[in-house]
């Protein structure tokens, strides 16, 4: 199971409201379980200790660009690659602001979820795969799967 909770469950958690809500939400979105190919995306954005640090800096703050490259000890152009796979996963959002003296800023964070991975999850979500044929140029040069 893999679940993202909107920015105002987690808010509401956070004030310490009745946690009996966040059970509803966690109960509604098994309800609505991941396609195959959504599953496949993100464990294949989790699959580099590029994106696992990012992730790990990112907890419980957003921030810029920069200074998450610098704390990731990575260039900007590679970081914006890696941060453009985990935003295609739905792991990470990002928020253009404008500072005080007009420069655009970009502001990244977390989006708040849960996996949950198991033989009956992966069995379920097999149904749902899209399985791509191999180009003829691929199949010629001996890249194809077997």
């Amino acid at each position: 199971m893999f679940f993202i909770l909107s920015d105002h469950i987690v808010a509401r958690y956070a004030k310490g409201d009745d946690p009996s809500f966040l059970m509803n939400e966690i109960n509604a979105a098994k309800q609505t379980p991941l396609s195959g190919d959504q599953l496949l995306k993100i464990l294949e954005a989790l699959a580099n200790p590029h994106r696992l640090k990012i992730i790990a800096l990112l907890k419980g703050r957003r921030v810029h660009v920069s200074q998450l490259a610098r704390e990731a000890q990575i260039s900007r152009p590679l970081l914006y690659m890696h941060l453009k796979r985990l935003q295609e996963a739905g792991l990470v959002t990002s928020k253009m602001e404008l500072s005080e003296d007009g420069k655009a800023m970009n502001y990244f964070e977390l989006v708040t979820f849960l996996i949950k991975l198991s033989p009956t999850s992966i069995f379920e979500a097999v149904d749902t795969l899209t399985y791509k044929k191999p180009s003829e140029s691929e199949h010629e040069n001996g890249k194809e799967d077997k």
